[in-house]
């Protein structure tokens, strides 16, 4: 009885963390709608707006602010700090995916998963097709899900150095990908970064580090942890998931 509460509990949790991501997914996106009409951008490759020094320390300033709102959610959600990652990545990972679905349904925008978008403009500007982030959101969502299932069960991982090393490998070179067109203008000015637009993706080093993340959430979250648990604990933690 007492397991069947816990399930439950940990199940409204991800009920409760999803209807706020995809709550703030619709205010990101409703603030994207307002700020193409008010500058005319139709197309990110094309419209390029009047640069605003104050206007960019703002957008900075909001998706930061937008990053401490998801990793408080998950703060509050989780009892441990397994826990606490996962429902945070858990959430980023719904507001990205929901943030796009939200565009297409009010601007019919993306047209397809390889139209470019600005994703990010910290440190640098970020630019990548709308497939590339939603993926990674995709894999955040599925680890997140999963370091709080195995908190549920009182299973915490313990990373290897060899994981770590994957992972930020892997993290460092997606980051560099999107990147990739800022980096090779430095130094340059904000104005000259806000003017930047890409000219190529490179999708064989993205791959190459996707791949990487992927077979480091692997070996931490799913090859290590079923190593520890009985079939008795397998059958349970099924439940869970």
């Amino acid at each position: 009885m007492c397991w069947r509460i816990t399930v439950m509990m940990y199940r409204k949790k991800l009920l409760y963390v999803a209807i706020y991501a995809v709550g703030m997914a619709y205010l990101e996106a409703a603030i994207v709608v307002y700020l193409r009409r008010l500058y005319g951008i139709t197309d990110l490759m094309v419209s390029v707006p009047a640069f605003s020094p104050q206007i960019s320390v703002i957008e900075v300033g909001r998706e930061f602010a937008t990053l401490v709102m998801l990793l408080a959610v998950g703060l509050m959600s989780g009892k441990k700090l397994q826990s606490k990652i996962g429902f945070a990545i858990y959430a980023f990972g719904l507001w990205d995916i929901w943030y796009y679905v939200w565009l297409a349904v009010f601007i019919g925008w993306p047209t397809s998963l390889l139209d470019w978008d600005l994703l990010f403009l910290i440190p640098l500007p970020w630019w990548g097709p709308v497939i590339t982030p939603t993926m990674i959101a995709a894999l955040m969502v599925l680890c997140g899900i999963r370091l709080a299932a195995l908190e549920e069960k009182e299973i915490m991982i313990h990373p290897t150095k060899v994981d770590v090393l994957f992972l930020i490998l892997g993290i460092c070179i997606m980051l560099y990908v999107f990147m990739a067109d800022a980096i090779a203008q430095l130094p340059a000015s904000i104005e000259a970064l806000g003017m930047l637009r890409p000219t190529s993706f490179l999708w064989q080093y993205y791959f190459i580090g996707y791949m990487l993340a992927v077979y480091a959430a692997w070996r931490m979250l799913v090859r290590q942890p079923r190593g520890k648990l009985s079939h008795k604990d397998l059958r349970k933690e099924d439940n869970v998931l």
